[in-house]
């Protein structure tokens, strides 16, 4: 990686493009700084505030996300725009900066969008390490956005093998999915808007506001929902919901952004942390739903598996 490629600022940081910060951020590497994270910030050694909406023109919002640690310090700043795909433009930008904890130097600044897309998946991936006895051999898709993309390229990453089903809005979106990445799995196949195929593992990816998928609970298949993460949003319903167990990524910040749990009116004393199932191994006779809103704890994480790519 070359000087021209990797700019210095004033500050003698270096700045990463989204091409260059997926380089620095491999799925399995992401997923076991998360593992790691997780009970560092539930044991209070990671701090990782509530974040701040800020409101911009045409909609938008402005997201400020920091998190610290002993050994580093990050503040992702992400713009949302929805309004952007009428102009072709994407509808997140952002940048995550990355600092020394112990004497707040720079030391570089990722490509937000790439950070968020490949922490969130390693979220999912460890949720699936630790609430399957086996690695999947089928998992379903729900969505066919940017996290779904994600999603597919950490589960190529990590079980290449898995037969793994795209769901859309309809069947010519999940269609059109699975042959824009026809490469990247080799065991890639589109469904029904309505179908749920025999599973291991399903994970929700809209920004639904209508909970849809409401299945009996099965033990032994996964339910993951990764894409509703304001209180009118939900993709997971309450018959799902009551037959399981629940465990959410981050506790604290989920009782007022989980949209599926707080619309199904779960008991919150009944629900767990992913954090105690690493301490603990899960019951998995039960069937099980893993709910992830997201923290800038998973951000830290991923800006260590950057740093000590890069050696800073």
């Amino acid at each position: 990686m070359t000087s021209a490629q990797t700019p210095a600022s004033q500050d003698g940081s270096i700045s990463f493009d989204r091409r260059h910060t997926a380089a620095v951020l491999g799925f399995e590497a992401v997923v076991s700084a998360v593992k790691t994270a997780a009970l560092q910030y539930e044991q209070g050694e990671i701090y990782s505030p509530e974040r701040m909406v800020v409101r911009l023109a045409a909609e938008g919002v402005m997201l400020s996300m920091p998190a610290s640690a002993p050994d580093i310090a990050i503040h992702k700043l992400v713009n949302v725009h929805p309004s952007n795909r009428r102009c072709g433009l994407p509808t997140i930008h952002g940048q995550v900066s990355v600092f020394d904890a112990e004497t707040g130097r720079p030391m570089c600044v990722l490509d937000g969008p790439e950070v968020t897309g490949r922490r969130t998946a390693a979220v999912s991936l460890l949720g699936i390490q630790t609430f399957l006895a086996e690695p999947p051999k089928s998992v379903l898709l729900v969505g066919t956005g940017t996290q779904a993309q994600y999603h597919l390229q950490a589960l190529s990453a990590v079980y290449p093998k898995a037969q793994i089903w795209v769901r859309g809005i309809s069947r010519r979106d999940a269609d059109d999915f699975c042959l824009r990445h026809t490469l990247l799995h080799g065991y890639l196949s589109p469904c029904e808007p309505t179908e749920v195929p025999e599973v291991d593992v399903v994970i929700t990816l809209t920004t639904s506001t209508v909970a849809f998928y409401d299945e009996p609970a099965v033990a032994g298949r996964l339910v993951i929902g990764v894409g509703a993460f304001k209180p009118e949003m939900a993709e997971i319903g309450k018959g799902t919901l009551s037959g399981s167990q629940i465990y959410i990524d981050d506790l604290a910040g989920g009782q007022h952004e989980a949209g599926d749990l707080i619309q199904a009116g779960v008991d919150w004393s009944g629900v767990r942390s992913l954090a105690s199932a690493l301490r603990e191994k899960p019951d998995l006779s039960k069937p099980i739903v893993l709910k992830s809103v997201g923290t800038a704890a998973w951000d830290l994480a991923a800006c260590r598996v950057a740093r000590k790519a890069l050696s800073l």
